[in-house]
Order: C-alpha cells, then sequence, then structure tokens
C-alpha cells in the first residue's frame, strides 16, 4: 500500500494553515496538542447545524424531524431546564434508550453550559442509584423501563425532577415531555469555557464502582476534527496513489448513518452523531440491534455508513437475507469498541462492493477516537488499529513508566486534547490513570515504522463483552457478596459473536452449596445483566496463586476450557 502518500496528505492537512493545522496549549500543567482551527465548544457545532434546517434529521420507525424541527425542540428544553433553576455548571441525567429526545436534550444541555450525565440504560436499580449519588444530576430525563427502576426506590433519585418520554399514562410527580417541548424559552446566552464539562460518561470501575469520565467541550470537538482528518487524510492518499480524482462539480453526497449502538457510549454519540451533525447528515435510530432490520432501514434510507461494535458488522454480512438487499448505497462498515477481527475486515471488503472496512481505536476517556484506519490501509494492515490522530503524542511504556524502544510491546500512553479532565469526585482514580497529561490506556501495544498501532494485549483485567468494558473486580465483588462463596476469580472467554463472554470460577466455603442458577439470579439484583457471568465453574479445590497471592487468572482459563461449565 502506498504510505508514502498517506504520510505526505497527513504533512499536507496539519500544515500551518492548514484546515488540521496542529498547535500546542498548557492545560491543567500539561503541555496538549490541539486542532488550531477547531471551533472552542459543542455549542458552536450545535448552533452551526440551523444551515440545514429543512433536511431530515432523525428518523425513528415512522417518525422523522427535520433539522429545523430539532432546534426548535431544542430551544423549548432549552428554555425549560432554565425555568427550572438549571444553568450553566449543573448536570442533567439521560436514562433512556435511542430514541430523538436522547439527542435532542444533550444538544440542549450541552448548549447552555450544563454537563450531560449519560447513563446506562442496562443499569439495575442499585446501580443508578450509586451513579445519581455521585453525579447528583438536577433532572433526570427517563423512558418507560428506566422510570420504573427509578420508582422502585423514589428516595434514589436525590430530589431530582423526572421527566418521562413515552410513558402513558404518567406517575404521580412525573413531568411529561409533551410539558418541556410546549415551552417558548430558547438557548440561554452563555459563554462557555472549552475546558468544561460536556457530558459525563461512566465506565466500569476497577474497585467495584464506576467512574464518571469528565469529557470536556475541547475534547468532544477535537474528536470530531480527528473523525473528519481521519476521512480526508485517507481519500487523499488514495486519490495521489491511483490518479484518480473527483469531480469539484459534484456534489458532495449528504451522509446519512445507521445508529446501532447506545448513545450513553462514544461510539455512537461523539464518533456517531457529532459527525452526522456537523455535515448535515441524518441519522437513522433503532429500538435494539437487529440485523434484518438493519439490512431494511440500509436499503430503505440509502444509509451511507454504519458502525457499531464488531459483531453487528458480522451478523450483517452472515444474515440469510443479505444477498437480497440492495447496499449499494454502503460506503463504509465497520465497528469500534473493540478489535475488528483480520478475518471480519477482509469479509466486509469482500461482501459490500460499495463500502470499504473502517475501524477507529479509542476510549470513553479520550472522548472517542485514539486511532483511525479504514479502505486500503485497512486491507493491508487488517490487524492494525491505524496511526494515532495528530492531535495525540503516543509512547509505549514499560512497569516504570519508561518508554521501551519502538517496535517494542508496552501499555499506550497517550497524550493530546482529546483527553478527559478526569474522574468526578476520584481523584485517586484521575491520579492513577492520568500523568502530566498522559493517559494509560491500559492496552498493551506495539507501533511499526508506518506509524500504526497494534493492541495486542490488555494490561487492565477487563472483559471486552460485545463492546461493553466488563471490569473483573466488579463482578469478583458482586459475587463475593454471596456468602457461600469462599473465592472466585472473573476472568474472559474468547466468544465468536461477541468477542468475548465472563466467565468466572468459584470455591464455595466449606458444607455450603450454590448453583450456577442462583448465583445468576443473585448478581441479577446487583448488576446489569451483560456483566453476569455466562460461564459457571464450580472447583473443589482453592483457586491457583502466584507468589504475591494473585489469582493465576491464565491458569484457571486455560485448564477450564476444557471442562464443561455450569
Amino acid at each position: 500500500m502506498h504510505y508514502k502518500e498517506l504520510k505526505t496528505a497527513w504533512a499536507e492537512l496539519t500544515a500551518p494553515g492548514a484546515p488540521f493545522e496542529v498547535g500546542e496549549i498548557v492545560v491543567r500543567g500539561s503541555p496538549m496538542r490541539i486542532y488550531k482551527h477547531a471551533p472552542p465548544t459543542v455549542r458552536d457545532l450545535w448552533l452551526s447545524s440551523a444551515q440545514f434546517a429543512d433536511r431530515e434529521y432523525l428518523v425513528y420507525q415512522d417518525e422523522r424531524m427535520t433539522y429545523g424541527q430539532a432546534h426548535a425542540q431544542v430551544n423549548a428544553i432549552a428554555g425549560w431546564l432554565v425555568e427550572q433553576g438549571v444553568g450553566r455548571g449543573d448536570r442533567v441525567a439521560i436514562a433512556m434508550r435511542n430514541y430523538p429526545e436522547w439527542i435532542l436534550i444533550y444538544w440542549a444541555c450541552v448548549s447552555m453550559g450544563v454537563a450531560t450525565v449519560g447513563m446506562n440504560a442496562w443499569w439495575v436499580p442499585e446501580e443508578l442509584a450509586y451513579v445519581i449519588d455521585d453525579a447528583r444530576p438536577k433532572v433526570i430525563f427517563c423512558d418507560r423501563e428506566r422510570l420504573e427502576r427509578l420508582l422502585e426506590n423514589p428516595a434514589m433519585s436525590l430530589g431530582a425532577t423526572l421527566v418521562a418520554t413515552r410513558v402513558d399514562p404518567l406517575p404521580p410527580g412525573v413531568v411529561a415531555w409533551s410539558e418541556v417541548i410546549a415551552n417558548t424559552g430558547s438557548l440561554p446566552d452563555v459563554t462557555i469555557d472549552p475546558d468544561e464539562d460536556a457530558c459525563i460518561f461512566y465506565t466500569s470501575g476497577t474497585t467495584g464502582f464506576p467512574k464518571g469520565a469528565q469529557l470536556t467541550h475541547r475534547g468532544c470537538i477535537h474528536n470530531l476534527f480527528s473523525l473528519i482528518f481521519a476521512g480526508q487524510a485517507t481519500a487523499l492518499a488514495t486519490q495521489r496513489a491511483t490518479g484518480v480524482t473527483p469531480d469539484p462539480a459534484a456534489p458532495l453526497p449528504i451522509p446519512i448513518s445507521l445508529i446501532t449502538t447506545p448513545m450513553f457510549h462514544v461510539t455512537a454519540n461523539n464518533c456517531g452523531a457529532y459527525p452526522i451533525t456537523a455535515g448535515g447528515g441524518k441519522m437513522i435510530l433503532m429500538y435494539r440491534w437487529d440485523p434484518k432490520e438493519a439490512l431494511t432501514l440500509i436499503e430503505r434510507e440509502r444509509v451511507t455508513s454504519m458502525s457499531g461494535v464488531p459483531v453487528m458488522s458480522r451478523e450483517l454480512i452472515s444474515h440469510p437475507d443479505f444477498a437480497s438487499h440492495d447496499l449499494s448505497s454502503l460506503m463504509a462498515l465497520g465497528g469500534g469498541g473493540a478489535q475488528l477481527p483480520p478475518d471480519l475486515v477482509l469479509k466486509i471488503d469482500e461482501s459490500v462492493a460499495t463500502a470499504r472496512p473502517s475501524t477507529g481505536y479509542g476510549m470513553t476517556e479520550t472522548c472517542g477516537i485514539i486511532t483511525a484506519v479504514s479502505a486500503d490501509f485497512f486491507v493491508d494492515k487488517p490487524s492494525t488499529a491505524g496511526p494515532a490522530m495528530p492531535c495525540y503524542e503516543t509512547k509505549c511504556v514499560n512497569d516504570a513508566g519508561e518508554e521501551v524502544p519502538h517496535g517494542a510491546l508496552g501499555e499506550l500512553w497517550v497524550r493530546g486534547a482529546q483527553v478527559i479532565k478526569g474522574y468526578i469526585n476520584r481523584p485517586d482514580a484521575t491520579a492513577e490513570s492520568i500523568t502530566d497529561g498522559w493517559l494509560h490506556t491500559g492496552d498493551v501495544a506495539r507501533l511499526d515504522d508506518d506509524g500504526f498501532i497494534f493492541v495486542v494485549d490488555r494490561k487492565k483485567e477487563m472483559v471486552l463483552r460485545g463492546g461493553e468494558n466488563v471490569y473483573c473486580v466488579e463482578v469478583e465483588a458482586g459475587v463475593y457478596r454471596c456468602d457461600a462463596v469462599a473465592e472466585c476469580s472473573v476472568f474472559g472467554v474468547p466468544d465468536e459473536r461477541l468477542g468475548e463472554e465472563v466467565a468466572v470460577a468459584v470455591h464455595l466455603r466449606p458444607d455450603r452449596t450454590l448453583t450456577a442458577q442462583a448465583l445468576r439470579e443473585h448478581l441479577a439484583g446487583i448488576m446489569a445483566k451483560h456483566k453476569i457471568p455466562r460461564y459457571i465453574w464450580f472447583v473443589d479445590q482453592p483457586l491457583p496463586r502466584n507468589a504475591s497471592g494473585k489469582f493465576l487468572k491464565r491458569e484457571l482459563r486455560e485448564t477450564l476450557a476444557v471442562t464443561e461449565a455450569a
């Protein structure tokens, strides 16, 4: 592949005066790479989309909304929030499926300097209560399922105003969505600092509690610029390599994206909604992921891109109805949230004539992507995560935090504008994860001579199940709350569909009994369903440990993999 052309395109797009010119500022005492021409806040992004007033913006089942209609509702939501005493620096939580309301509430909040708290729709009441206590939102917008969980113990809301959408009849004391959008107010005229929180997205915690990552306005906007840069650099390099250039008089295609993952993740929100909104495109929302429905929507709406966790692309192209649908509008197909297996990269390239495989590697803690790769560059190196975006410094380090030689394995650290400010109420976790502006990704990686990053393992004890981070310690803490358990160790096992599944080895107390069904029922009351182990082994002997007393997870995985789980 023509990596020389890619490096040339990269240099051209980031040169002084170019759209993606890179500079450096000092933030929180550390140097930070930035795109000099990026707008300062997310408010600027939303206001700029008013120019697309007549275009369709959101499609959900039989509902359609234009940009003009969306701006009217965003203004109404902001006006209502102002009347409730919500203003700059406050927090508002969203606990719902991917309904159009999710996106409208988000734009209203970030455009008035209010941080949006994204609540995982899979959380059980105990998890919801923890996050509400941690984030202290003044208002919680929710759908029917989340409202039911919140009303199981009304005290958990800590006095926050509850607003319900798509709920009929409405319980007493809950505000109707119709009341909110009937407001005649508008966005307040506020000045927002780029380093203020745009949103708080929670990641599973290594100590058993989720951590609220503070995604700043600067970080979110820079992720948008990184996404745009990645597309333009690849297109420019391909043109130079092939000699084929687009007709300058031809109109640019309007992007149409099928959103397949939850909006409370950066994959759908920052990497999906942001670029579509910036480009005046259209988002197609789904009630839940279903490959057959996705095929229908791609054909009907002439979708140009679909991105989700890798299993979704695999299920799409392997579906029995795949060949009977017209997918000729599709230009990009891929995923984030987990590494795209090399075989899937090649299958995507072979299966859809018009679509090229693409991926981005990143984290909640980087407001989205760290790297991106697509088209021939991805096909040529299907096991890569791609090069880091221009607003990052990168290095691989050993356990002492010392940089290892080029090409050697080490934990990947990154520093730049997209790195989060920290974790709310968790200075210890912030200090542990960020050193002089360098974010410790927890991923073991190496860099090749072309600057491409290859992620080979995870340093953290974490299971990546279908794009959801499941921390072993969090699940272990739940298992240990069962009195019959003496020892347990949680780890991931390979799964063809989800990438990994959660597994646990359990050693019981003397003279105690426990069944797999009883353990799962116990866990169902304290954690989301996706965290509950699919595989459970009860072992007669104490679990193997190393000299320092830590469980030997790899040995357990290899030993138990050949035996039948409960």
